[in-house]
């Protein structure tokens, strides 16, 4: 029987690198999207949802409205917008920071160093409070795009902007400086969401914390001899405790765990130092936790 239930309304932004990720979180949640040629809204085959593609901008204000229950966004757009919304699950991707940058080679004092000064930004509200904790006082312009080339052109002292790996910075002669936030996708969620929606929001959140556990681990299979069995368990941070399974040579069991990304290289080595064989690394779709 068809749900009675409106669709959870999922605000995506429409372009770039946030939306691919986005999409593919939904695909490994077994959610398909039937998204034809430049649709702004696609309902889901198999899931009581429907994809709403925006403007990055805009979609905290429209879940603040109510017209997006909920929305994939960076928290950096969220805190800058300043819109009632409740972060409900950060999601790991889409990681980078807002920092303070002025030209390289020029001397540095701190913070404090840029009382009076300009500073240019996409991400005012972001800055300003950031100044205000500081005590510091400046002259912010409010640029929308091109902020780095800010201080070449006499612009600007400084720039506010948003960080991944430094090399646009680099490559317009400016150095970080100081880290106003850390940014990364989220969910969040309007506050006029209805019990319903909220009823599939949970069954949607439940599928994610599942892709993003198996994301970060990895499903590892080795063949041990049996004297070294307690030791290889010792050096285990498995779930619980690891599966052991005899082989059919005398003598020999296999051993079955979970290991953590952070973790595993160094697990390893020492695994075979103890007398691992054979061992075999499986990436895990899924992980009911």
């Amino acid at each position: 029987m068809p749900s009675t239930t409106p669709p959870l309304r999922i605000a995506v932004q429409k372009s770039g690198r946030l939306l691919d990720e986005s999409i593919e979180l939904l695909k490994e949640c077994g959610i398909r999207i039937d998204n034809g040629r430049d649709q702004l809204k696609a309902p889901a085959r198999n899931f009581n949802a429907e994809v709403l593609y925006l403007r990055n901008s805009d979609i905290p204000q429209y879940i603040q409205d109510g017209v997006a229950d909920i929305g994939i966004i960076g928290e950096n757009t969220l805190i800058e917008k300043q819109k009632d919304a409740e972060v409900v699950l950060k999601l790991g991707f889409s990681k980078c920071r807002l920092s303070l940058a002025t030209p390289r080679g020029k001397a540095y004092g701190g913070v404090e160093s840029l009382h009076g000064q300009r500073i240019a930004t996409s991400y005012p509200n972001s800055l300003r409070v950031f100044l205000k904790e500081k005590g510091i006082e400046a002259d912010i312009h409010e640029i929308s795009g091109s902020v780095e080339i800010a201080p070449n052109i006499g612009l600007a002292d400084a720039i506010c902007d948003l960080v991944s790996t430094g090399s646009t910075l680099f490559k317009n002669g400016l150095e970080e400086q100081d880290v106003i936030l850390k940014s990364e996708a989220v969910i969040a969620a309007s506050p006029k969401i209805d019990a319903g929606r909220r009823g599939i929001l949970d069954k949607l959140v439940f599928r994610i914390k599942s892709v993003l556990a198996a994301r970060n681990q990895k499903y590892v299979l080795m063949n041990v001899p049996n004297a070294s069995i307690q030791q290889i368990i010792e050096l285990l941070p498995g779930m619980r405790s690891p599966t052991v399974l005899p082989l059919a040579e005398q003598g020999w069991s296999s051993v079955h765990t979970v290991i953590t990304e952070d973790r595993f290289w160094d697990i390893i080595d020492r695994l075979r130092a103890a007398g691992a064989e054979g061992i075999l690394v499986v990436p895990i779709a899924k992980m009911i936790v």
